[in-house]
């Protein structure tokens, strides 16, 4: 299924699910208050939701045209937000810019940092460029959601703690990271203004065709301004999202609702392309990012 969070034109934000691609599903008024009226709550409790949701009949009940609501990002307001370095083209292309080799120890362990879980934005939301910063560049990414609460978890068993996934902007201030990353901490101010999630998240039943042996055949591509920039696939990830499960859960809990970034896939964004190929983001610019099976995602520079 693709949940989606979507506001209502008296204002009210719900939860839901599309239909037909022409249709939105409030699940809330839908099931008459069974299920809950935000994602974070479905999530929480997605087993019995699903379940309950199986044996719901097919109603014109809470029924939306597509149309006449907007959708928000899918999971407006996740737990936390931890992102990884798993495509090895981009850690490489990305070093070589600033006349850097590729380190070894990246070969030992999937890496991370933590991002703002409260500077979520969603679809067709307009991204304010932070007034000190003359380098933003957008970040070509998938992202998955944990449905289920666990520490330690092996690899091998990450997949059943996954409820599903979507895409992933990791917009980037270029020149403040880099200037804060200088002192041996970050990335921080040069991140943490915006990420953008959606258009829906898709349950991972609905990737099962496109499965192989680590990840999924999903083409992923960016453009600005209707110019397509970065092309890659996510087959082409090095650490696989059960691999970033088990080391993001290594001695800690991961709840329900927390959110998990691949890391920019190859040449998936202007660092990597170099300004010779485009110049950095200015307000006015149309990004939009596109993956196989999950959407199209499109923001506005201000």
């Amino acid at each position: 299924m693709k949940f989606v969070t979507f506001q209502k034109e008296d204002g009210s934000i719900r939860a839901g699910w599309m239909k037909n691609d022409q249709f939105v599903i409030d699940m809330h008024e839908a099931s008459n208050g069974v299920l809950p009226k935000d994602m974070l709550s479905f999530v929480e409790n997605h087993t019995f939701f699903l379940n309950y949701l199986s044996s719901l009949s097919d109603n014109e009940k809470g029924v939306y045209s597509l149309e006449n609501v907007l959708l928000n990002a899918p999971l407006p307001n996740p737990r936390s937000f931890r992102d990884f370095y798993a495509f090895e083209e981009h850690v490489k292309t990305a070093r070589e810019s600033r006349g850097l080799e590729m380190m070894p120890e990246w070969y030992d362990i999937p890496v991370f940092y933590y991002s703002n879980h409260l500077a979520i934005k969603g679809p067709n939301e307009a991204i304010v460029r932070p007034k000190q910063c003359n380098w933003l560049d957008y970040e070509l990414e998938i992202a998955c959601v944990i449905g289920k609460e666990g520490m330690n978890i092996k690899a091998e068993n990450a997949d059943e703690y996954i409820f599903g996934y979507c895409i992933l902007n990791d917009w980037s201030a270029r020149d403040i990271q880099r200037k804060e990353m200088k002192v041996g901490l970050g990335p921080a101010k040069g991140k943490d203004f915006a990420t953008t999630i959606g258009p829906y998240l898709v349950s991972k039943d609905e990737l099962e065709e496109y499965r192989v042996e680590n990840g999924y055949d999903l083409t992923m591509t960016a453009k600005v301004n209707n110019v397509l920039l970065s092309e890659g696939n996510m087959r082409d990830i090095y650490y696989s999202f059960a691999e970033m499960i088990e080391r993001a859960s290594d001695g800690v809990n991961l709840y329900p609702g927390d959110l998990i970034g691949s890391g920019t896939v190859g040449s998936g964004c202007i660092l990597e392309l170099g300004t010779d190929v485009h110049r950095w983001l200015e307000p006015g610019d149309e990004v939009e990012l596109e993956i196989t099976a999950l959407g199209s995602l499109k923001n506005t520079i201000i």
